[in-house]
């Protein structure tokens, strides 16, 4: 039987339905998995869109999905491999009234990654596009009700059209910081004294070099924390001065640094103030570092 195309308004569940499917498969990936995302029109609040769930995953090594697969298939996915795209692991549950679909990226296939995250904040931001995008989605529904071929091929130049928008004003820097935290975040213990990697931070210094590091954690109070590791690789490498920063917590979200962390970045340049740091990963909300500390003491000594 041919897939039916249905388009529905919005739906808040969406949200809590992708929440609860993202931890399944979180479960499955475990630390293989880099960042998970809701894409796709149901991660538009406000957009009409077929009832199916699209989910993104990133992680560090595709033939580590692959091993895998029987696990995704318990939970009902039919696992199909590129299935057209070079470098993707596409999987889908539901059948011709599919409900779920998971696009799984290595974490350096930015561009396969930015497009669908540019294009889903450009539509979470666009109000005259969403309407736009949703009249045609619903023509279409009416006019193709069991032709998804023609449904995709009737929306597919509007979707190049304002992808290309989207991905010229959108700002990967945060995704590739996050993404360089992630790759070296690894929690362990290093000795009965010593655990480290629970957190780790990445920093863009003003010469453009990605500089990251991880907590280190001693019995002693001898420890280091992870941005204050990353500063000290920025050094190590000739550079002294920070543009932005992330600080990935072992849950996977992201904090502001503590005070010593902030105290050390703000004594390295008479600009640090704007210093960027990310405080919301999803949505990209940061803070400078001179809103953190508004007061600082040692302004008067740089000359």
């Amino acid at each position: 039987m041919a897939q039916h195309v249905i388009v529905v308004d919005y739906d808040p569940q969406w949200a809590e339905e992708y929440n609860a499917e993202a931890e399944r498969i979180k479960s499955i990936l475990k630390t293989n998995c880099v960042a998970i995302y809701h894409i796709g029109s149901t991660s538009v609040p406000g957009l009409a869109a077929k009832p199916v769930i699209d989910i993104m995953a990133a992680v560090k090594s595709l033939p580590s999905v692959d091993k895998q697969a029987g696990e995704f298939e318990k939970i009902g996915y039919e696992y199909l491999g590129e299935f057209g795209i070079a470098g993707r692991r596409y999987l889908r549950r539901g059948g011709d009234e599919r409900t779920h679909q998971i696009h799984i990226f290595h974490v350096d296939d930015v561009q396969n990654i930015w497009r669908h995250l540019a294009f889903r904040d450009y539509m979470r931001k666009s109000e005259n596009a969403r309407n736009e995008y949703a009249k045609l989605k619903k023509e279409l529904a009416r006019r193709f009700p069991y032709n998804i071929d023609a449904y995709c091929d009737g929306k597919d130049s509007f979707v190049k059209e304002h992808e290309s928008k989207a991905l010229a004003q959108y700002n990967g820097i945060w995704d590739i910081l996050y993404f360089a935290a992630r790759k070296v975040q690894n929690g362990r213990t290093v000795s009965p004294f010593v655990e480290a990697g629970g957190v780790a931070a990445a920093l863009l210094s003003q010469g453009g070099g990605i500089y990251t590091g991880v907590c280190i954690d001693t019995a002693s109070s001898l420890g280091m924390c992870a941005e204050r590791n990353a500063v000290a690789n920025m050094i190590t490498g000739g550079e002294s001065k920070i543009s932005c920063l992330v600080a990935v917590m072992p849950d996977g979200s992201v904090g502001t640094p503590c005070g010593a962390c902030r105290e050390l970045m703000m004594q390295l340049d008479k600009n640090s103030a704007n210093i960027e740091i990310l405080c919301d990963y999803e949505t990209k909300r940061t803070v400078t570092l001179g809103e953190l500390m508004p007061d600082w003491w040692g302004h008067t000594r740089f000359k």
